[in-house]
């Protein structure tokens, strides 16, 4: 009796950890091309032939790359206009 159960509970295991494997290596095939294309209207059949999550995940990942360089965009425009205002105010204290 002991032993029958060992076995289901070994072979649910087994089972399981299949599962869970054959998910993560699907998942890994969608997301696996890193490699960056720009689509433009020369190749939209290119664009047109990826499927819907390919479409969304690079979309996504545009978005948020526009996001990072406007974040560093502004940075760098606060900077500056924070130096230019420090010039201009020791210029006015100079000055008196």
């Amino acid at each position: 009796m002991f032993l029958k159960i060992m076995i289901i509970i070994l072979l649910l295991f087994i089972f399981l950890n299949l599962r869970i494997f054959l998910n993560l290596n699907r998942k890994q095939k969608l997301f696996k091309s890193k490699k960056k294309t720009t689509f433009n209207k020369k190749n939209l059949n290119n664009w047109m032939n990826l499927t819907k999550k390919e479409r969304y995940y690079l979309t996504k990942q545009d978005s948020l790359n526009y996001m990072d360089k406007r974040k560093l965009l502004l940075d760098q425009i606060r900077n500056e206009y924070k130096k230019i205002s420090r010039k201009n105010s020791e210029g006015k204290i100079k000055k008196e």
